[in-house]
């Protein structure tokens, strides 16, 4: 079972922030961003501020995404090319930012480590902490090196100074999920097709990018019979009344769940799961896994659950779901057991119990279970209501922005705040502290 140290307060050892400069005075440097243009439409708002952007890019994808001709640098090496390669480019630009999407793969980690020696400000997007609707920006990193792994319940909520907006319900499903599965299979296509260019382009995850390709094409095309078969599974399942604890499975290959938890598989975690279940559960409760909405089956978990299950005497207790809408089986659950899936937020929401087997930035007191998984199977105990309420309005009004990073409406909600927050001298965190709140303004329907 993963365990991690107390850490100390923001107060106590954040990075103070920069003195501030001129947009005219920065030089942008920005990485691996998410599939799509959203970094290129980024660029474009800093350069309209007076900023300098360049744009690293790694193969044929990050090439295509990338509008500004001028101000593209290839990396034509390999990763042991890398850490030379980013000096030059650091010293001979005169970089002041580094701009990345998720900071655990190992271009994006070395990066993090240069710009800690040189003092250059690192500026980290990731998939919403509150999804579907928001995404992440946050400065040193995120995750398990977010700044919110050192601050404590107690500083946020004199930070908010006392004052709790009403928390709201969060969507029911994802924002833009065909738009993310076209530009994941146009990427990888691209790759797959013109990557002569960056023939030493080795990708951060295992698998070919044939198979890469090979797997997000049949995941699209299997779709209308996975949503069928998800529909009948889980109709079976809520009228056969039984209580039943949840298992939010997260991507094998998510840089989240590799980099902030102690597996490497998910088969490590299921069998961890189901081991304790079978000791400690009572017997006529079930346990659902619940599949991410991008899983492709290229981890083998229903194999992986399956054996566990036989293992222990106790499949016919454990039901696996193809994604589906998260709220509507959460409305089911009697507990929730992850990795560190920010899933695990609508169930705090909720009231639901949850249990966390990796680094989260949720896993504060008063919210995530400290009981080990055998007694949180037997009881499990329920977060405190009014903790979560000042966890989630805090976050609303720090590091989560409304919009998303692939549908054009959600992308070009999420720009209209970032740039203003890139160029503030403080992180969202510090703004916040400060007294400087960028205006959320949460889309409508309609807007959506």
């Amino acid at each position: 079972m993963y365990h991690h140290n107390p850490v100390p307060s923001l107060n106590a050892g954040a990075k103070p922030p920069a003195p501030p400069l001129a947009a005219a005075d920065r030089v942008f440097l920005m990485l691996q961003g998410p599939h799509g243009p959203f970094f290129d439409r980024l660029a474009t708002l800093l350069s309209a501020a007076g900023a300098t952007v360049w744009r690293c890019g790694f193969n044929a994808g990050d090439q295509f995404f990338w509008s500004d001709r001028d101000r593209y640098i290839p990396h034509h090496g390999n990763v042991a090319d890398w850490p030379d390669h980013l000096d030059r480019i650091l010293t001979e630009r005169g970089v002041t930012d580094i701009v990345l999407y998720g900071d655990v793969r190992e271009i994006h980690a070395i990066a993090r480590d240069r710009a800690a020696e040189r003092g250059i400000t690192v500026h980290v997007f990731e998939e919403g902490y509150l999804r579907p609707y928001w995404i992440s920006y946050e400065r040193e990193g995120s995750n398990g090196h977010s700044p919110l792994m050192r601050i404590p319940l107690a500083q946020m909520r004199a930070a908010l100074r006392e004052q709790v907006s009403e928390v709201r319900r969060p969507p029911a499903h994802w924002g833009d999920m065909r738009q993310h599965k076209f530009y994941g299979l146009f990427y990888h296509l691209l790759l797959l097709l013109m990557n002569g260019d960056y023939r030493a382009y080795r990708g951060h995850r295992a698998i070919p990018v044939a198979t890469e390709v090979r797997l997000n094409a049949r995941r699209l095309v299997l779709a209308p019979f996975h949503a069928a078969q998800r529909s009948l599974q889980w109709r079976r399942l809520r009228l056969a009344g039984w209580p039943f604890n949840l298992v939010l499975m997260q991507l094998e290959h998510d840089s989240n769940f590799l980099g902030h938890s102690p597996f490497t598989r998910n088969a490590q975690f299921i069998d961890q799961v189901i081991d304790a279940f079978a000791r400690s559960a009572p017997r006529h409760h079930h346990l659902v896994f619940k599949a991410h909405p991008l899983e492709d089956g290229r981890a083998r978990n229903r194999a992986a659950i399956q054996a566990a299950g036989e293992r222990n005497g106790c499949l016919h207790r454990i039901h696996y779901i193809r994604g589906g809408k998260l709220a509507e089986i959460l409305s089911h659950a009697r507990a929730v057991v992850t990795v560190n899936s920010t899933g695990a937020q609508q169930a705090l929401w909720r009231g639901i119990p949850v249990k966390a087997l990796g680094r989260a930035v949720y896993d504060k007191p008063g919210l995530v279970s400290d009981q080990d998984l055998d007694s949180f199977f037997a009881r499990p105990m329920p977060p405190d209501p009014q903790a979560y309420r000042v966890f989630r309005d805090y976050l609303l009004q720090t590091s989560q922005i409304p919009g998303g990073f692939y549908a054009r409406r959600s992308r070009a909600h999420a720009l209209r705040l970032i740039a203003d927050m890139m160029l503030a001298p403080e992180d969202p965190y510090q703004a916040l502290a400060a007294g400087h709140v960028t205006h959320r303004h949460q889309p409508s329907e309609r807007e959506r």
